[in-house]
């Protein structure tokens, strides 16, 4: 016997096809607390406390009776005495098992589509979009205890909506999607991705005119209602559809060839094959450059290609799914810690696995290791980045030395000071990429020297390297590079106490919304504006705990680019209120950057040279040692 409870709508339940006869509003009630706790135990006396606002006398009996009859029901031929399996009494409370949801059964079908074709995407989620018979748990819509997760199944059957259209567009059915986005954007009018879809679905329907009055419509809305400008995306598609831009449309040649490429993929390649989770790693790299969504997209599905890998017990598989994803990294801070904290334990575990002689897949894996500890204290991140470097060197592989040198990058924050470092590393990386044509890599390489040069204040030659990642990205449709580059211009105009600073920095934090790098644009706009004096910032982000300073308590910034921006952060509060110990500190923190701004070796903001605060910190030292 097969029992399926729905929530996709109002409360039910089936067993082997037939519905289950749920007696009475309490008996629903107590079912549906239940499967939203997920298996776990719910003690009776949370369950009195969901069912009545002020419980009556007696309420524990009538849970308790509640119960029996929900096991009755779910269990008809269970025999007297014997325990329930289904539900069951465990400590305190009780416990739904062996459950089949409709809601799960739809998360399930969700994440299957992250890398099927738009054909199977499309079929998929139509069917599973089938499911729904109304809201979820549609019959509770008051409960306290069901509004988190009636919220959450609303905004993934949203998203599922979406990614149908999504599907549609790729397989160039606009005019059919047309009809399903409308009513979408009409019963949803804040979702600013369904009026883009919409605008978009239109545009290819050869309804111009139409798509523009989409956008203009979205802009009225969210302006006048909500007091908020349209998203940089929207805005985009707008200027876009207006220039009649050639990339809007989803054939050419360059699309059939990826449709007959992907159609005849999947037909020679079986979808079980191994050979599949490499083929997806490789689009989730390539994907990753391109921004946005591309890269929260890569980063979303990177881990659950990793975790698939070890499902099989390849670890020769894992290994290579692990180390495909060579991405160049700039940024030091995480966007995903947690993720990247499980990805360091799955390339640990596929180094244990491997044979002496797999030197290029050790490598890749320790150049793993290096890249996601970043900003951590832990030892092991420099060590696996010297050994992937020395691993590269011997096998004379320049992409795996490109790689790993990235890693190495990353591990150069122990101590303030180390811009001339990582200005060699920089060197490095441009020298080998262009020798053998590793164009994400040499960017990576010009962005490191524009960052190494800045803190140095060297800015004919940071602006080099600046105009020089451009280029490149221009040539070859990199756009998260510009995210990078102007800031630096803010940063320029910021150094040089130039008047239009304030405004750089605000168009250069539009620039970012929505890149997808939370790690770097979390707290950013208000620090920036913070070097240049300015106290409006209201979201610190990460940086809180140097900006909203307990000198009694401060911590040691985190090992990474801002590394010498928060202890001059800490210098000056410490200055402000004479507290000679934490001076003490934040000189012997700083000394090895004397010959540096503070900050600017991010390519983003300074907070002036080092020289300088470390001899106001010597004035005040001297005044009462």
């Amino acid at each position: 016997m097969q029992v399926v409870f729905g929530v996709l709508g109002p409360v039910t339940a089936w067993s082997d096809g037939v519905p289950i006869a749920l007696k009475g509003p309490q008996h629903r009630a107590v079912l549906a607390r239940l499967i939203v706790a997920r298996g776990r135990v719910v003690p009776v006396g949370l369950l009195v406390d969901d069912l009545w606002t002020v419980p009556p006398p007696g309420a524990v009996g009538a849970v308790r009776t509640f119960v029996a009859a929900l096991r009755r029901a779910l269990e008809p031929d269970r025999p007297a005495r014997t325990p329930a399996s289904l539900l069951v009494t465990e400590g305190p409370g009780y416990a739904l098992r062996a459950l089949e949801v409709d809601a799960w059964r739809f998360e399930r079908a969700m994440s299957s589509t992250a890398t099927l074709p738009p054909q199977e995407v499309l079929a998929r989620l139509e069917e599973a979009l089938d499911w729904w018979r109304g809201p979820a748990y549609a019959d509770f819509a008051d409960a306290p205890w069901a509004t988190a997760e009636r919220s959450r199944l609303a905004e993934l059957r949203l998203h599922a909506v979406e990614r149908q259209a999504e599907a549609r567009l790729a397989l160039g059915l606009a005019a059919e999607a047309v009809p399903g986005l409308d009513a979408h954007v009409t019963e949803h009018p804040w979702r600013e991705d369904a009026w883009r879809l919409l605008a978009l679905a239109l545009y290819r329907s050869g309804r111009q005119g139409d798509a523009l009055a989409v956008l203009r419509n979205a802009r009225t809305r969210l302006v006048e209602q909500l007091g908020v400008d349209p998203s940089p995306a929207l805005r985009q598609l707008e200027t876009d559809i207006l220039n009649q831009a050639s990339h809007l449309e989803p054939g050419g040649a360059a699309g059939q060839v990826w449709a007959q490429a992907t159609a005849a993929y999947d037909r020679a390649v079986a979808s079980g094959a191994r050979a599949r989770l490499e083929s997806t790693v490789g689009l989730l790299r390539n994907l990753a450059v391109t921004g946005a969504g591309g890269l929260e997209a890569a980063r979303e599905h990177r881990l659950a290609a990793v975790k698939a890998a070890e499902e099989l017990g390849d670890s020769e598989l894992t290994a290579r799914v692990i180390g495909a994803y060579d991405v160049p990294a700039i940024w030091t801070r995480s966007d995903d810690q947690e993720q990247a904290d499980q990805l360091v334990a799955a390339a640990e575990r596929a180094l244990t696995a491997l044979q002496p002689d797999q030197r290029a897949a050790k490598a890749r894996l320790l150049a793993t290791i290096a890249l996601e500890s970043r900003g951590t204290t832990r030892e092991r991140g420099p060590e696996a980045a010297r050994e992937a470097v020395r691993l590269a060197r011997q096998l004379e592989d320049p992409a795996l030395l490109a790689f790993a040198l990235n890693g190495l990058f990353m591990q150069t924050f122990h101590r303030a000071g180390l811009a001339p470092e990582r200005d060699q590393i920089g060197a490095q990386l441009i020298t080998l990429s262009a020798r053998h044509g590793l164009t994400t890599y040499e960017v990576l390489g010009r962005l490191i020297r524009l960052q190494a040069r800045s803190a140095l204040a060297d800015w004919a030659r940071a602006d080099e390297h600046a105009a020089a990642a451009d280029q490149l990205a221009e040539r070859h449709e990199l756009p998260l590079v510009g995210v990078f580059t102007q800031w630096y211009q803010a940063l320029r105009l910021a150094a040089a106490d130039e008047p239009g600073a304030e405004a750089a920095y605000r168009q250069a934090a539009v620039r970012l919304e929505g890149a997808g790098m939370p790690g770097l644009s979390n707290g950013l706009l208000s620090l920036a504006l913070l070097s240049l004096g300015s106290k409006e910032g209201q979201d610190w982000g990460p940086y809180e705990p140097w900006v909203k300073l307990d000198l009694r308590k401060v911590p040691d910034p985190p090992r990474d680019l801002m590394f010498e921006a928060m202890w001059s952060l800490i210098a000056r509060a410490a200055i402000a209120a004479d507290d000679q110990a934490v001076m003490r500190r934040a000189k012997a923190a700083l000394r090895p950057a004397a010959a540096e701004l503070a900050g600017a070796g991010s390519g983003l903001l300074t907070f002036g040279p080092v020289a300088d605060l470390i001899q106001s910190l010597d004035h005040h030292m001297s005044r009462n040692p």
